[in-house]
């Protein structure tokens, strides 16, 4: 839910394949191993896939740790257990459909008909909670989130924070993303059938599906196999705080498995959690907002799922309903764009070319890289790039943001991967550097501020 930002907030939903090497390669999950090899060799990435077609297993692995605290790490396994964050809306959105299709609520429900203080209640709908028109500020994107995110909360706290909250646009009249919507959702299912979330996941989804590591969080408890998170600080994993799962509740206080994951999205398009035409209206679009799913492209394929983001746990999960195939991935330790290693993923599976990255730098001088060192701006951004050199390495400073690290591909070529940044620099001839391109989404053009 809460996602640290560098340089650019970019909300990517959509797998977009790009400079791409051909290569051929026998079978998908060869090229899979190795990619995961080259991440956890690297320290890119700890996580664990599971690819099914036909709910039929046809990838599963792990890479990384659950814990370090110990003599040695724990090591993952296909069964940890991850915070899945916001895939945790897809049960939730499940579960609110289940209650229209047994005539409990309706999409046109008001919000007023459960908490009648939340500011426009009367003008929300349950279908804009679920497809993000309701126009409620987002609570955790408050200035103080940080700061109470790891103590539990009541849900009187919760609705009293939401009540106090200025709505950001009139109900109904464009999509933003909101966790607010879920949560208030996940609190309409446990007042609509007087049982607890948990009660309710278990006998309308995970029973039924016959998946047993899915569940409500709590304290992580690595006894379990669940997993704790980290950060990659100079190359060691440091482990971070936890959200007290108080919070995030429907929308995003979910854990569970890759296999699980993999299993639940195949058994609601297999319609065995909500009927069809109920399933149609949950992918179907409004300003790129499905009811708690999204589309995702890749390539001449369609998939619908959802991405999730909670402490340092990242994960996506999708299904391509064309080829039965569901992908799941989870994450509790990133180095490296989530959507950079699943572009690789569904590469390998579906045969499309791909070239493994091999993540070599090369050292250059530290008295050549006081030439890089400096302020650039750029008429496309309104962020002044501060440039130093420090230690033998190159740092980069965005206005009013953390500074990081760059690691030196070539003599103009410098990569931050953490956030997918890569700085193409002007070296000219004399060695003097007059500017970047910087990359990440989209080019960026910098030049240096001649004092």
């Amino acid at each position: 839910m809460n996602q640290k930002l560098i340089l650019i907030l970019i909300l990517a939903f959509s797998f977009i394949a790009t400079s791409l090497v051909a290569q051929k390669k026998p079978d998908f999950s060869i090229r899979i191993d190795s990619l995961l090899q080259v991440l956890d060799k690297n320290n890119k990435a700890m996580a664990s896939v599971t690819i099914t077609k036909n709910g039929i297993t046809e990838y599963s692995n792990a890479i990384g740790f659950i814990d370090n605290s110990g003599a040695s790490p724990v090591n993952s396994t296909p069964e940890t257990r991850y915070r899945i964050g916001s895939i945790s809306k897809m049960f939730t959105s499940v579960m609110i459909l289940q209650l229209v299709e047994e005539k409990k609520l309706s999409l046109d429900t008001p919000l007023s008909d459960f908490f009648k203080k939340i500011p426009n209640a009367k003008s929300i709908t349950i279908a804009d909670l679920l497809n993000h028109h309701s126009g409620l500020f987002n609570f955790t994107n408050s200035e103080d989130y940080p700061k109470w995110m790891t103590e539990p909360m009541s849900r009187k706290q919760l609705l009293d924070l939401f009540e106090s909250q200025e709505p950001v646009f009139a109900p109904g009249t464009k999509g933003e993303y909101s966790n607010t919507n879920f949560v208030l959702l996940g609190f309409i299912i446990e007042d609509v059938t007087g049982k607890s979330y948990q009660e309710n996941l278990s006998t309308r989804i995970t029973s039924r599906v016959g998946i047993k590591n899915t569940m409500y969080g709590g304290k992580i408890n690595h006894a379990f196999n669940e997993a704790s998170s980290f950060e990659n600080e100079n190359g060691k994993w440091v482990m971070l705080p936890e959200t007290d799962m108080s919070i995030p509740h429907g929308a995003g206080a979910v854990i569970s498995t890759t296999p699980d994951l993999a299993l639940f999205i195949t058994a609601l398009f297999d319609g065995k959690l909500i009927n069809e035409n109920t399933l149609k209206s949950m992918t179907t679009m409004k300003d790129n907002f499905g009811l708690g799913v999204f589309k995702i492209p890749f390539y001449d394929r369609t998939a619908f799922g959802h991405n999730g983001g909670i402490d340092g746990f990242s994960s996506s999960l999708a299904y391509f309903p064309q080829d039965k195939v569901a992908i799941a991935f989870c994450s509790n330790g990133m180095n490296y764009p989530m959507n950079d290693i699943l572009i690789g993923l569904l590469s390998c599976y579906f045969d499309k070319p791909y070239k493994i990255p091999d993540f070599k730098t090369v050292s250059i001088d530290a008295e050549k890289l006081t030439a890089y060192e400096g302020e650039y701006t750029s008429e496309q951004l309104p962020l002044v790039i501060t440039v130093k050199q420090e230690g033998g390495k190159l740092t980069a400073q965005a206005t009013g943001q953390p500074s990081f690290p760059l690691d030196a591909v070539s003599e103009t070529e410098f990569r931050f991967d953490q956030a997918g940044i890569v700085m193409i620099f002007n070296v000219q001839d004399n060695g003097n550097v007059d500017g970047f391109t910087l990359k990440q989404g989209r080019d960026f053009v910098y030049s240096k501020v001649v004092k």
